[in-house]
């Protein structure tokens, strides 16, 4: 029988990390004298992504977006001791890793997740872990999730992406699998949850 698997998105799933994202835009905004709105930002990026919010803003500006991105990254690494985890995090990974399911990250986050995982002592836990850096196509895009179906053998029926935005259960649905979200949505195959620690009961009946 095929076991459970588990797709994790890491900012505002894993890692409490949108004050450190928040500050790092401010920062790279300041560099480059862009007005900063916190609210209007963290509406924007919850809803799509901090990458579509750089494109919109060098497009409006007339900037090098790739540069907009390195300014930013830098920014963002020097802020690693600010980010921490989501309460029940480590708990509901070490309940996972206990019952057998079998554990990944895809994140839009670039190489930085590998550091922040580590200091944070949860890299052990996933098998594999991809992230902006790996070759595929962002999010809502399925590729990522293929690419982890067809490598490690996974029942789609079992696997389950878990994230914090519409995005991530878009990504889910288009990809055939399973969602956990903190979010309610009309796509059948997502499962709202209140906090991290919900995780476990969703599978008691199981």
């Amino acid at each position: 029988m095929q076991k459970t698997a588990f797709i994790w998105d890491l900012d505002g799933t894993l890692l409490d990390s949108y004050e450190a994202i928040l500050s790092g835009i401010e920062e790279t905004f300041g560099q480059f004298v862009i007005p900063y709105d916190k609210e209007k930002v963290r509406e924007f990026i919850l809803k799509y992504s901090v990458q579509d919010l750089l494109v919109q803003v060098a497009e409006e500006r007339k900037l090098d977006v790739e540069v907009l991105n390195q300014v930013r990254a830098q920014s963002l690494a020097e802020k690693n001791a600010q980010v921490v985890l989501m309460p029940g995090a480590r708990e509901v990974l070490a309940w996972a890793d206990e019952t057998g399911i079998q554990q990944f990250v895809y994140t839009h986050k670039g190489d930085n997740a590998f550091a922040i995982l580590r200091a944070l002592g949860l890299e052990s836990y996933f098998t594999e872990i991809l992230t902006s850096k790996s070759g595929f196509a962002r999010k809502p895009s399925s590729e990522a999730a293929t690419y982890l179906i067809d490598k490690y053998q996974l029942n789609p029926e079992k696997t389950y992406y878990i994230g914090d935005r519409t995005l991530d259960v878009e990504f889910a649905q288009n990809s055939r699998i399973q969602s956990i979200n903190f979010l309610e949505s009309s796509y059948e195959g997502n499962h709202k949850i209140q906090a991290l620690a919900d995780i476990p009961h969703i599978f008691e009946s199981k």
